[in-house]
């Protein structure tokens, strides 16, 4: 089968805009968690958020189109258009043959719940036309693709929190096998509404920091209570290395395993088992290598971030085999679907520049979580090898391996 590369790269997320000011933000350890602005939070349980400020929608949508597309949408779409302008492509490009695979864990879940107000206090008729095709999952991939003229594979991943990292694996799938020879990986979230905290918050999910929002997502801290939403987008360009080579692309690294698993246990709670035999099979698949580095799921919830460290244990032969392993979720939020195409890119880009990101407010020691977070700030590495990790509700894992070139 094909070798699968990566060529281009966009991101948008609480700090930053685009792909190189928010990764020198990671870096830095800034956080971008605040009180939430987007709604009145009067009555709300939770009341913060990794909200993106200063978007202007205008970038990738005139004022008629925006209409059309939730705010997932407009998001994936700053990412996209980023991405493809990295990977510098050429201009008889086949775009028959250049695909997408989007991912988002809930949608447009901002319109739905605007439109069922609308529906029950003014009536069906009142419902607007663009409700449906602005809340589908898939039309995160259907809007890109019109905008990007891509006509090869449309997928889309609605796998939770492991959306985005599956949605890399399922366009990596269609290069190998040939039908497609380019694809546009897209992970978009943007859930950070009324009934999206409320609805995580009643699950007891979210942290109740309210009165200190840069400190409330804390992975693998002994006082961790929960996650903060976050919304953002990830893109990835992938296609052949042997495309790649032969028009000279930039390539910021080649996926070399990836690795998908069900629970079969609980709905909403994690195992170890299920996540451990996704890291195994993407390992496996890579061929065993030495990894220098794991951008953990690390979510700041009691229960994932004890699992993930003994799966990691387990899976390296015990604690002192471990490589280095951080959460960047402690400064965006949880981006939920988005997350794994986000982190993926924090991995690319990690490589790239020879940094391992730090897991920011991890500074009271958990008996469970014993591992080297890099939580005393970033850390310049030699990295060749990243794995990324994603588990969502359901029981549904996914995990995907890099390296470089």
């Amino acid at each position: 089968m094909k070798r699968v590369v990566v060529t281009g790269l966009g991101m948008i997320n609480a700090l930053g805009l685009d792909k190189e000011s928010a990764f020198s933000a990671i870096i830095d350890g800034k956080c971008g968690i605040r009180t939430i602005e987007s709604f009145d939070t009067e009555g709300q349980s939770v009341t913060i958020a990794g909200e993106i400020p200063n978007f202007d929608v205008s970038e990738v949508l005139d004022k008629k189109e925006a209409k059309k597309a939730d705010r997932f949408i407009q998001l994936g779409l700053k990412a996209a258009a980023e991405a493809m302008s990295d990977a510098k492509l050429p201009e008889d490009v086949d775009m028959e043959r250049f695909g997408i695979a989007s991912a988002s864990g809930i949608g447009g879940l901002p319109n739905i719940e605007k439109n069922s107000v609308i529906c029950k206090n003014r009536g069906p008729r009142k419902i607007s036309p663009f409700f449906i095709p602005s809340s589908l999952v898939n039309m995160l991939g259907g809007f890109i693709s019109i905008y990007q003229g891509m006509k090869g594979p449309n997928l889309s991943s609605v796998t939770a929190c492991a959306a985005g990292t599956h949605a890399i694996g399922e366009a990596a799938k269609s290069i190998m096998v040939g039908t497609a020879d380019k694809m546009l990986v897209v992970g978009a979230e943007s859930a950070i509404c009324p009934v999206g905290i409320g609805g995580f918050a009643a699950m007891k999910a979210l942290s109740t920091r309210n009165d200190d929002p840069q400190t409330a997502s804390r992975p693998f801290d002994a006082n961790r209570d929960g996650f903060v939403m976050g919304e953002g987008a990830g893109a990835l360009v992938l296609e052949s290395y042997e495309d790649a080579i032969a028009r000279g692309a930039t390539i910021y690294g080649e996926l070399i395993g990836f690795g998908e698993s069900g629970d079969a246990n609980h709905i909403t709670t994690p195992t170890q088992d299920g996540p451990l035999r996704a890291m195994k099979g993407a390992f496996k698949m890579a061929g065993e290598p030495k990894i220098d580095y794991v951008n953990a799921h690390g979510t700041s919830t009691p229960v994932n971030d004890k699992n993930e460290t003994a799966a990691l244990k387990e899976l390296f032969g015990g604690k002192e085999n471990c490589p280095p392993v951080s959460s960047i979720k402690g400064q965006l939020g949880h981006c939920l679907g988005a997350a794994g195409a986000i982190e993926a890119v924090v991995c690319l880009m990690a490589m790239r520049d020879g940094v391992l990101p730090p897991t920011i407010n991890s500074e009271t020691a958990d008996e469970n979580c014993d591992l080297d977070y890099i939580n005393t700030g970033s850390r310049k590495a030699d990295i060749n090898i990243t794995m990324s990790n994603s588990f969502g509700f359901g029981g549904t894992n996914g995990v995907v391996i890099f390296k470089k070139i």
